[in-house]
């Protein structure tokens, strides 16, 4: 063989083992961003799962019987009775 098909035969091993690296490279870097994708993944389903549950406490919560019942036992408030409410009639005069 002379020198030039020698140096072509090593460039081309040259290029096939660099392209070979590089494929390798690349499929390592693929599997890494998957796993990063299936963690974020999971993260979301756990907070999905949490506001969710959040929502159903705060219907749980604001239930008109369950803040009646906490304004009438917690802060001593109650409805008013007739003799409580009074009427305040319209004037009829104008304000400037």
């Amino acid at each position: 063989m002379n020198r030039g098909r020698v140096a072509t035969v090593l460039v081309l091993l040259l290029a096939i083992t660099a392209s070979g690296v590089l494929v390798v490279h690349a499929k390592y870097l693929t599997r890494m961003s998957f796993n990063q994708l299936q963690e974020i993944r999971g993260q979301r389903d756990g907070l999905d799962l949490q506001w969710n549950h959040l929502r159903l406490e705060e219907a749980a919560l604001s239930t008109d019987v369950r803040v009646e019942r906490k304004a009438r036992d917690e802060l001593g408030m109650y409805l008013p009775r007739v003799g409580d409410v009074m009427l305040i009639e319209e004037a009829d005069h104008e304000f400037p």
